[in-house]
């Protein structure tokens, strides 16, 4: 997966604030780029979140490592506002996520290495493999275009996984353990800022 990313933080209107409480109380942290170790930054514990322009990625562990989190645009005042897989409550880093066009196109494989059985989905959200015939595992991902979140379980639930423009052979490339993506939908950020917060790098 890509991680070529904008320059590190600088002051100017905050994108993202991450606060120590629920419910925006609390001290506030202020990130304006990619964050490897927000606890580098005295934050112990994230408890709310509000993006400001985006969109963006947060992961359980330093170094944009573990169980990924999709921030866009909006509140998030308590951790179930994003997520629902209940397996951790820590959040340490943050990125940008690329935003890529318009258009959204992305084959997911049965597979390793594109093989295997298929579904293609176009300009489309997905809340049910199963409800449209398709019953497979996922073991590897092509998207075309567009910026796209799996998710391990129906109705957009479970562990997420982020799918940015580009091909990820293998199950282990976008963060998941296991080949396990039931739904899956689009990013669509740019519906309030014409290019997402971050251009992509060419």
């Amino acid at each position: 997966m890509a991680t070529d990313h904008q320059n590190p933080a600088t002051k100017q209107k905050q994108p993202v604030a991450s606060n120590f409480k629920e419910n925006f109380q609390g001290r506030c942290h202020e990130l304006t780029g990619p964050c490897n170790n927000i606890q580098e930054a005295d934050v112990t514990k994230v408890g709310s979140i509000l993006v400001l322009c985006g969109p963006w990625v947060g992961y359980e562990q330093p170094g944009c490592k573990g169980e990924q989190y999709v921030f866009e645009k909006g509140e998030y005042p308590r951790w179930d506002a994003w997520t629902n897989s209940r397996c951790s409550d820590c959040i340490v880093a943050f990125r940008p996520i690329k935003v890529d066009s318009q258009g959204h196109k992305i084959v997911l494989y049965e597979n390793p290495s594109f093989a295997g059985k298929k579904i293609e989905i176009i300009d489309d959200d997905v809340p049910s493999f199963h409800a449209h015939g398709y019953h497979e595992k996922v073991s590897s991902v092509r998207v075309q275009s567009g910026t796209w979140v799996g998710y391990q379980y129906p109705g957009y639930r479970g562990y997420q996984y982020l799918f940015e423009k580009g091909e990820f052979k293998e199950c282990s490339e976008f963060g998941a353990v296991l080949p396990h993506i039931q739904s899956v939908r689009r990013i669509r950020d740019m519906q309030y800022h014409p290019r997402g917060a971050f251009h992509p790098s060419t």
